[in-house]
């Protein structure tokens, strides 16, 4: 089987190629290879290669940056998924779109079923859920939804506490993070399985078309700048924590509005690819524990 990776150097995409299953061709395409932006060369990259799957890491993440950037945010996050979906229907090829918990406004106060309809707040979040439905117009689409993702490389939140964690400590300084948004913690590693068995699982290609997946459990980013703080601290990896803060969303203005509640509802999904999550201060412990302090 033949798979062709998007957003192969993002955090997610170095992940799915430590994993790659037994039978899959790989076929890595980085952003300086490919512009998600460019619509034409998405298409010609799947006439040229003809994947069996198109696996669309790569995407503008960006929360903030795509309340100013929006035209290109909607290139990446929405004109690349359609122009997937327009190229493979031609060779009979599928498509795994990845998505996001922030397609939804988080108002409902419970976890976020399969078959629920987005509701965004923001610009990354409509982009991310035009492309949504961009992906679904391929009958051999799958869309898979997830959250909060991190791990050892690339930008996010973890790595960004990991090193605040480091020098604020040294200097007797206190960290300030938000408490009042709930979501689940996802490691790169654990999303990249999920993907891989959405792929290899095989199954009526019209049915389950939207997936959930996170990690297992719930917290707020500041039980998550907590954990970090003492699972890296126990590890050796920093050798003091700082103080966290909580503070409310108010408190932390920021260009893009996030969802207060995007735990997602998972339970189909896993049964489903029949696999199950780690907690995710497990997994968080695992990826503090493949780090050295060189790392961080």
């Amino acid at each position: 089987m033949k798979v062709l990776l998007t957003g192969a150097t993002g955090q997610l995409g170095c992940a799915l190629q430590r994993n790659v299953p037994a039978g899959i061709q790989l076929i890595v395409y980085k952003h300086s290879q490919l512009d998600l932006a460019d619509s034409d060369a998405c298409r010609q990259v799947v006439i040229t290669e003809r994947p069996d799957w198109v696996l669309n890491a790569g995407a503008f993440t960006g929360v903030d940056k795509a309340e100013s950037e929006s035209e290109l945010a909607g290139l990446i996050n929405a004109g690349a998924p359609a122009a997937f979906s327009e190229a493979l229907a031609n060779c009979h090829g599928r498509l795994l779109q990845l998505s996001t918990d922030f397609v939804f406004s988080g108002f409902q106060g419970k976890p976020y079923g399969v078959e629920q309809k987005p509701d965004p707040l923001g610009v990354y979040g409509r982009t991310k859920a035009e492309g949504e439905i961009a992906a679904l117009r391929l009958p051999g689409a799958k869309l898979l939804r997830t959250s909060w993702v991190y791990g050892p490389v690339g930008k996010n939140f973890f790595l960004t506490m990991l090193r605040l964690h480091a020098s604020r400590a040294a200097n007797g300084e206190s960290i300030s993070v938000v408490s009042d948004q709930v979501g689940c913690p996802t490691a790169t590693y654990s999303l990249a399985s999920a993907c891989w068995r959405a792929i290899t699982s095989g199954g009526d290609i019209h049915q389950n078309r939207v997936l959930h997946w996170s990690d297992a459990g719930a917290a707020t980013w500041y039980d998550f700048a907590v954990a970090i703080g003492e699972l890296a601290l126990s590890a050796g990896l920093i050798k003091e924590s700082a103080e966290i803060r909580p503070i409310h969303t108010v408190d932390y203005p920021t260009p893009a509005q996030r969802p207060s509640y995007s735990l997602l509802d998972c339970a189909s999904t896993r049964k489903l690819l029949r696999l199950e999550p780690p907690h995710w201060r497990t997994a968080l412990s695992k990826v503090i524990h493949s780090l050295s302090p060189e790392d961080i």
